[in-house]
């Protein structure tokens, strides 16, 4: 079991959500209050995503980013920021047609999807670790191991901490494969994803199998989609690891009651207490995840 339990928030993400809750943040205002107000419900870390302030569809806009972050600086909030990086691998392919790319897809290189981290330098920034049938349809996230390592070694030059993103078994292979060339730095930072169609299931017994598989001394956290968001909380504390929760990959707090970040960071709190174990400041979750100290 985990006694210090490292609280992320995942705050708006780029999935089809904004017509589906009133309080998924969309502006970069929106974005930033949120941040906020997930840290002061006990977030250690915000993970963010921006979106299109005008339409709500998910974005890679540096601008967007830099406004998110510098506006939850300006408020003195003390939290890790963890920007995605992982905007830029969407391939929607007619069936019929497969060398037709349909709309929704925005597709580029490993370094394309970089400019905000490089600009930002932001505490963490996401790495997906391999591609994935994402969903029914014909939607593909592509993440190919040339474009991980050309991400990965730029992200290290960067000296920013990337969150290895798992979505199934063979990721976090390869994920090692990147550590064993010397592409990433200890500690070595993971988060498995569970229940993404077609990823990895939410099953506690997958989950216990890849935390088998993780490095020595990494460090890392979990989280499952909907319904199980809460239920997961406990899973990953018990199996000895951190924590995600967020509108990102939940949008209620119980049946028919729609969430906050607060609230949904209110309730990993009270889940963590529970089970005896503490809720992780920033300045812990910065020692422990190999993070330079707040400046």
């Amino acid at each position: 079991m985990n006694d210090s339990v490292i609280i992320t928030c995942a705050l708006t993400g780029a999935g089809d959500t904004v017509g589906r809750s009133p309080h998924v943040p969309v502006t970069p205002e929106q974005i930033a209050r949120s941040a906020v107000e997930a840290a002061e419900a006990g977030a250690a870390v915000v993970h963010i995503h921006v979106r299109d302030p005008e339409t709500g569809a998910p974005a890679r806009d540096p601008r967007l980013y830099r406004e998110v972050v510098e506006r939850v600086k300006e408020t003195g909030t003390d939290v890790v920021i963890n920007l995605t990086a992982g905007m830029g691998g969407d391939l929607v392919i007619d069936p019929e047609h497969p060398l037709t790319h349909l709309p929704g897809t925005d597709l580029v290189s490993g370094l394309e999807r970089l400019p905000h981290v490089e600009e930002l330098l932001p505490d963490i920034c996401t790495l997906d670790c391999g591609s994935l049938n994402f969903g029914d349809g014909s939607n593909l996230y592509v993440s190919t191991p040339d474009m991980l390592r050309t991400g990965a070694k730029r992200i290290q030059e960067l000296g920013v901490r990337p969150e290895l993103e798992i979505f199934d078994t063979g990721q976090l292979w390869f994920a090692k494969q990147l550590l064993a060339e010397g592409l990433l730095d200890d500690p070595t930072v993971f988060q498995l994803c569970m229940g993404i169609p077609w990823g990895a299931p939410a099953d506690p017994g997958v989950l216990q199998a890849m935390v088998g598989m993780l490095p020595e001394g990494a460090q890392w956290a979990s989280f499952a989609l909907g319904r199980i968001q809460m239920p997961w909380v406990a899973q990953s504390i018990l199996l000895g690891g951190n924590v995600r929760v967020g509108l990102e990959d939940n949008l209620y707090l119980s049946r028919g009651v729609k969430a906050t970040n607060g609230r949904l960071v209110e309730r990993a709190v009270q889940i963590t207490e529970l089970l005896g174990a503490k809720v992780a400041t920033p300045d812990e979750a910065r020692r422990r995840l190999g993070l330079k100290p707040r400046a």
